[in-house]
């Protein structure tokens, strides 16, 4: 099956910050990286108060019964079926749907070149009910053709962001700040063979760390530090940053992957026994929190890229929170540090973006969707199943 006339598509994800689901409406036209993205509609649709909580709870490791994960399985299902629905009003229907779900698990392989120690994640919000519920083709459980090829199942937008983003002379680094962080490492596209020289893994935390400790600082009456606002009143510890950079994850070469299982609430609360003895102030703490976010970033760059770029361009929540740019700004000053706005793609709704991009190369039937030298896979994979 070809796309040669062009499909509208809905993009579909919840990442890891569990916020709600992000929702884009986008026309997709062309081949392979040669596609042209027209944004349509673009919103998020939180999740019930009861639905997020559940959600937290199983993604930070509590024991359910599996009727009880059926059961979630289906609600989450129905939310993003909702969402699919909500996002086409007043607009022409679409003619596919990409969901990835909300991940609640992820570990990636201990060895990725045998096939006994392969990688695993799940995504909840089943394709099949969500293709039964709008009436519109669905693909989804897109990670798990790159983990059977022995890869991460992530980050997968480092294809779409050579669609989307290459710049003919200039090497940018796409840094999405999520709950959890990614970069695509993007030679200028006049290089010769760039492709094979793009570059990509998880950095670390994004906005998790964050939210987590606004939410506990406030009791749940926020669940995020608008704009960075309160983290720029404190000062961070510098001394809490540099330990916390020497653990494993961040000496980890690529590829690499990680998830609430290593930056979640139990990780937070380790952070907050170490900082005990240095009395730090509410803003200090969220300080201190984003400046170990900033150098996560700047740090892994440092580490792991044969230079560093000339533009970093930011995508996701973390966008919004400008005293986190300012500081990323500051670690990294040989580059510009803009959002995807600036260059021309909606920094919410890249992440949704990107899985209709997914779901639109899977309907090509020749386009992968992974890049083996980002994932590690084995080879170059059709992501996703078709509902």
């Amino acid at each position: 099956m070809t796309n040669d006339k062009g499909q509208r598509v809905i993009g579909l994800i919840s990442g890891t910050s569990v916020d709600g689901i992000d929702a884009a409406l986008v026309d997709i036209s062309g081949q392979d990286l040669e596609i042209e993205v027209k944004l349509i509609a673009q919103a998020t649709y939180p999740y019930s108060e009861d639905l997020r909580s559940r959600i937290l709870a199983v993604a930070g490791g509590e024991a359910i019964s599996l009727a009880e994960m059926a059961a979630l399985d289906d609600e989450i299902a129905i939310a993003f079926a909702q969402a699919a629905q909500t996002i086409q009003q007043n607009h022409s229907p679409a003619d596919l749907i990409g969901s990835h779900g909300q991940t609640v698990f992820h570990r990636p392989p201990n060895a990725p070149d045998t096939a006994l120690n392969l990688g695993y994640t799940l995504q909840l919000g089943r394709g099949d009910a969500i293709a039964s519920l709008t009436q519109i083709p669905t693909v989804a459980n897109f990670r798990v053709a790159d983990i059977a090829a022995g890869g991460h199942g992530a980050p997968l937008v480092s294809r779409i962001d050579a669609a989307l983003c290459s710049h003919p002379t200039r090497t940018r680094c796409l840094q999405n700040l999520g709950g959890i962080g990614n970069v695509t490492y993007l030679p200028p596209k006049d290089k010769p063979h760039w492709v094979e020289h793009i570059l990509g893994w998880d950095t670390g935390p994004g906005n998790m760390l964050i939210d987590l400790a606004v939410a506990q600082l406030t009791q749940g009456q926020q669940t995020y530090d608008d704009g960075g606002r309160w983290a720029a009143q404190g000062q961070p510890c510098e001394t809490l940053v540099k330990q916390w950079l020497t653990q494993d994850f961040f000496q980890q070469p690529p590829p690499k992957s990680t998830g609430r299982e290593d930056f979640g609430q139990a990780y937070l609360d380790r952070c907050w026994q170490d900082a005990q003895s240095y009395q730090l102030s509410p803003a200090d703490w969220l300080a201190t929190l984003t400046e170990f976010t900033a150098a996560s970033v700047a740090h892994s760059y440092r580490t792991f890229l044969p230079h560093l770029p000339d533009e970093i361009l930011i995508g996701g929540g973390g966008s919004l929170n400008l005293y986190l740019l300012q500081r990323l700004q500051a670690l990294l000053p040989a580059a510009q540090v803009i959002t995807t706005d600036e260059a021309g793609l909606n920094a919410e709704a890249k992440e949704a973006i990107a899985f209709a991009v997914l779901a639109y190369w899977y309907l090509d039937g020749t386009t992968p969707g992974n890049l083996p030298q980002v994932t590690g896979a084995k080879s170059p994979m059709r992501l996703g199943q078709l509902f």
